[in-house]
């Protein structure tokens, strides 16, 4: 089954056409990985999927019903979590901050007078637990723009996460981490999408070629290829596009 499809997807900024006619199937359960070679249209993609940006022509589809044009707010309600290329958590709040601001956002909790969050033992507990999945407990009162490079990457993980999604696309999750943050982000993934659909665009070809269960090649707006790693790795026309000689 799949959990999500685009069809005859389409953008352009004013005269400049960015997707072709994109017809993607994302199955139910499956890590999914979308690469190409910069200016390819991935992370246009993305935005036009998850409501960024509203499609010249076409439709997406979520467990069958078109959510085309929904607002980010919308799909984090219907169960879509995002991350985004460059980091997007709440700089000035702490870590605990930023992961209580999404379970509150899950649980469509607001700020009100006659309600103090910090009496909200259940989002208390819940936001420490998930602060615990990520080793970032200690780091529970650091400032975002405190933390490393790496743990700020993680936390926005968590967040997109924090919501509890069915399906969470994470655009460039590895992108400017070293190598051993990224084998500690790739685990982090792992244990937390366990039993979600995961979409991920990325240039790391050895994070997608270990991690996907499926990868789509884009190539000028256009689907060229979708299959299995093996598949892809050996697909003539993926080599002369973009991958190359690159040992994968």
């Amino acid at each position: 089954m799949n959990i999500l499809e685009t069809k005859d997807l389409k953008h352009s900024f004013g005269p400049l056409a960015v997707l072709f006619g994109v017809d993607l199937q994302i199955e139910e359960g499956e890590r999914h990985a979308v690469i190409g070679p910069n200016g390819a249209g991935k992370t246009t993609l993305f935005n036009t999927i998850t409501g960024t940006y509203h499609p010249t022509s076409g439709k997406v589809f979520f467990k069958g019903k078109d959510i085309t044009g929904y607002k980010p707010h919308k799909l984090a309600r219907i169960g879509i979590g995002r991350s985004f290329q460059i980091t997007s958590t709440f700089m000035n709040l702490t870590a605990f901050q930023n992961i209580r601001l999404a379970i509150l956002s899950k649980d469509g909790v607001r700020f009100n007078l006659l309600r103090r969050v910090d009496k909200m033992q259940r989002i208390t507990q819940e936001t420490d637990e998930m602060l615990k999945r990520i080793n970032l407990y200690e780091d529970r009162n650091t400032p975002a723009s405190a933390l490393s490079y790496g743990k700020s990457r993680a936390l926005e993980i968590s967040m997109a996460l924090a919501t509890n999604p069915e399906l969470v696309l994470l655009d460039e999750f590895a992108a400017g981490m070293s190598k051993e943050e990224t084998a500690d982000a790739v685990a982090l993934i792992r244990k937390l999408t366990e039993g979600k659909t995961v979409v991920i665009i990325e240039h790391d070809m050895d994070v997608v070629f270990s991690l996907a269960d499926r990868i789509t090649v884009l190539h000028y707006g256009k689907i060229l290829a979708t299959g299995k790693p093996e598949e892809i790795r050996n697909n003539q026309a993926v080599k002369d596009a973009y991958l190359g000689d690159l040992e994968v």
